[in-house]
């Protein structure tokens, strides 16, 4: 590689912004540790005139970043629009085909069209880069592509959302309610100010476990549907339920092989209090894998923020000034076949069950015999009583049930007008 390098910015919102300005301000650092000299050459954004914490050049500028490929002599190009299609996919697999190396923290593109984009950096012989994507901060990629290359990971799972795991720790902490801890999030900048729901529903999880999981098992990217549920139906009264069991609400993605199938999946967990995973409050995340030889690997740190993230961005960056030419998956794509899915019908764990009900005789009955019907064994149970709205609620942790059963029981009782609302249920893990 030459001693000068052309970098590219496209995207200039909180990433980009802070990105720009570590570039700007570790312009000498970065040739103390690699020996190059850095320039950005191009830079591009929807809205020119926003204000920002720098002044935008014109000269570099562009509004259409296609462009930037056409009429420059760009090394590296830094992907920070955030879109798992249209122009962001456009610019990444330009790039690619130009000799341009990418990094991106772009977790739904990666997620979505990884294995196509690495493979046409594998062919033009570039680096496509995303450690930004999972865990902000948390080196988790590089580990699992380098520092664990010869392991056989078998599960890696953990907090891989930090409003998520802000607004759970919160409301335990105050025994506020989901909306008023989700607005709070939102002033604090640890939701997104206008639709979060990609946050709290588990896609964002959803989208990071896909790449963990093509990682550890050097798979090719699941497309399969899989178990995702968020933290929206979640209220104080579970945490308080969960106080009294000892244990910690917690929004968990895990990926394992099972009988030589792949399992991911995104749901809330209930943890134990004394547990490492338990113990890992607000916008913090942690990741978890299991090893061979290596045993437990545990890594933590904040996971999302432009600080975490443009941390991560540089580490690519010094990574690809070294010379570091790898492939984007740590195995060529050839070596990356399809994996089995594991059905989830069959998948079996302990669950809690809240419901609503009216205080009236036989409704404990009719839940039990529901349960009974579907195979689901009581391990204990707990009924709080309000006296003056004449309801309850009944809390029941069942023995180990099978996914289908838990579903079957659900919708059996769908119809019941004694069940005041939606059942919540809560796997423990």
């Amino acid at each position: 590689m030459k001693n000068k390098i052309n970098i590219a910015i496209v995207g200039l919102g909180q990433i980009g912004n802070h990105l720009f300005n570590e570039i700007k301000t570790k312009k000498k650092e970065i040739e103390l540790l690699t020996g190059k000299k850095i320039n950005i050459a191009a830079i591009s954004a929807k809205n020119k005139n926003k204000k920002r914490k720098f002044k935008i050049n014109k000269k570099i500028f562009y509004k259409n970043p296609l462009k930037i490929i056409d009429k420059n002599k760009i090394d590296i190009l830094f992907e920070c629009i955030g879109l798992s299609d249209g122009i962001s996919k456009k610019v990444v697999e330009k790039s690619l085909k130009n000799y341009i190396h990418v990094i991106t923290p772009n977790k739904a593109l990666i997620s979505k069209h990884g294995d196509y984009l690495s493979n046409i950096a594998e062919r033009y012989k570039v680096n496509l880069e995303f450690e930004a994507s999972v865990g902000g901060g948390i080196p988790i990629l590089r580990t699992i592509k380098e520092g664990l290359s010869t392991n056989r990971i078998t599960k890696v799972y953990g907090i891989l959302n930090g409003t998520c795991n802000y607004i759970l720790s919160e409301m335990d902490r105050t025994k506020d309610n989901f909306k008023n801890v989700l607005k709070k999030a939102q002033t604090l900048g640890y939701a997104e100010p206008g639709n979060p729901k990609l946050d709290i529903n588990g896609y964002d999880t959803l989208a990071k476990v896909r790449i963990l999981s093509s990682l550890a098992f050097k798979k090719k990217i699941s497309k399969n549907e899989l178990l995702m549920e968020g933290i929206e139906n979640i209220e104080p009264k579970d945490f308080e339920i969960a106080n009294q069991l000892n244990l910690k609400i917690k929004l968990l993605g895990v990926t394992e092989i099972l009988n030589n199938k792949l399992f991911e999946r995104v749901h809330p967990c209930l943890v134990k209090k004394n547990s490492y995973i338990g113990n890992v409050n607000g916008v913090m995340n942690a990741i978890i894998l299991d090893g061979n030889p290596v045993g437990q690997s545990i890594l933590q740190g904040e996971g999302a923020g432009p600080g975490p993230t443009s941390s991560a961005l540089m580490s690519d960056l010094l990574s690809i000034l070294r010379g570091n030419i790898k492939n984007p998956f740590g195995v060529s794509s050839k070596n990356r076949n399809s994996i089995s899915t594991f059905d989830v019908n069959n998948y079996e764990n302990s669950l809690y069950l809240r419901f609503e009900v009216k205080d009236k005789p036989g409704v404990l009955s009719e839940i039990t015999k529901k349960l009974a019907q579907n195979k689901i064994s009581i391990q204990r149970m707990i009924q709080i009583p309000y006296n003056k709205l004449k309801t309850a609620s009944i809390v029941i942790i069942t023995h180990k049930a099978r996914h289908i059963n838990s579903n079957k029981l659900l919708r059996g009782l769908e119809k019941n007008k004694k069940i005041l609302k939606k059942p919540v249920l809560i796997r423990l893990f």
